[in-house]
């Protein structure tokens, strides 16, 4: 053969760290063939054959079929093809190991029962066109009526979570939270009716839609107290007060002066009826899904300009 050394198969076998039964096979098999045979018929394989097993072990371990093997040691695919294709099976199994982890893990923290696990699972598992699906079905129960409104555009798209192709464990696990609470009906008409108060408050030449800025204004007012440990039925949160109630006025298009009993009373039951744990739970969790930094609780602020308008209220 030209000079070249052959090798005998326990020569191979002793140089690859294979049997000799899996070379046979391999032998056998069309995957790595002898270069030649000895006048009694003994198998002699090329300087090459050490190199081709080595490749065969690899794709081997890396879950590539010996079909296709052949098919990359005969050149009748490339093993650049069979390793992109491979890599994203790979991805795939990946992913969905992932989503399984998470659903473990979560399960396991929050001491889930088989029911409840078994709906993390299957919301884990969710085609993205089925999660678009579950999402629309719960927007658009809370914007009902609402939501081919303008103004609302923005709104709908801040509520809307959006979990990546390749999601951190985190993600997978708060989107099942998410989708859970999403199917809350409670929970869905307590937004509903938030939704249906900002279309109620909005003034007849509100050119900006929504009163958008009632909460930051709200935020921005009642955190300098919050921190100053100004408590909401004394003197010091008068002018706290009076600006929330002017600012509350003029998105309604109201006269700003003198402010109403009734305008009191209607702002804190709005701001109230904000102030739901779920909601807050909501968007901490739409964060994780979408990526987007934690949100600031509106609940201590909520709560303390509650208390400060009621505290002005007459009592009926």
């Amino acid at each position: 053969m030209n000079g070249e050394t052959l090798h005998s198969i326990g020569d191979l076998a002793r140089r690859t760290g294979l049997t000799v039964k899996a070379i046979r096979f391999y032998a056998d098999t069309g995957i790595v063939p002898p270069t030649d045979r000895t006048p009694a018929g003994y198998r002699r394989y090329g300087p090459d054959a050490v190199a081709r097993i080595e490749l065969v072990r690899t794709l081997r371990e890396l879950g590539i079929n010996l079909a296709t093997i052949r098919k990359v040691m005969d050149r009748d695919v490339s093993l650049t093809d069979v390793a992109a294709t491979h890599a994203e099976a790979l991805d795939v199994q990946i992913r969905v190991l992932r989503r399984r982890r998470a659903v473990l893990s979560a399960a396991a923290r929050r001491g889930s029962t088989p029911e409840e696990m078994e709906l993390m699972h299957q919301l884990a598992r969710l085609s993205e066109a089925e999660r678009r699906s579950l999402v629309d079905d719960f927007l658009d129960a809370v914007f009902t009526d609402l939501r081919d409104d303008p103004a609302f555009a923005a709104v709908t798209r801040s509520l809307t979570p959006e979990l990546p192709d390749d999601p951190e464990p985190e993600q997978i696990e708060a989107w099942a939270e998410l989708a859970e609470l999403s199917q809350d009906d409670d929970f869905r008409c307590m937004l509903h009716e938030v939704a249906r108060n900002l279309a109620t408050d909005r003034a007849p030449d509100d050119a900006m839609g929504l009163p958008r800025l009632l909460a930051e204004s709200v935020r921005a007012q009642v955190t300098p107290a919050l921190e100053a440990g100004v408590q909401p039925d004394s003197a010091e949160a008068e002018p706290i007060v009076s600006g929330l109630v002017f600012h509350y006025a003029r998105v309604l298009g109201l006269p700003t002066a003198p402010p109403a009993p009734d305008l009191r009373r209607r702002l804190a039951s709005r701001l109230e009826r904000m102030n739901d744990p779920r909601r807050d739970r909501y968007l901490s969790l739409l964060a994780v899904v979408n990526g987007w930094p934690a949100p600031e609780s509106m609940e201590p602020v909520l709560t303390w300009s509650a208390a400060a308008l009621r505290s002005r209220v007459p009592q009926r």
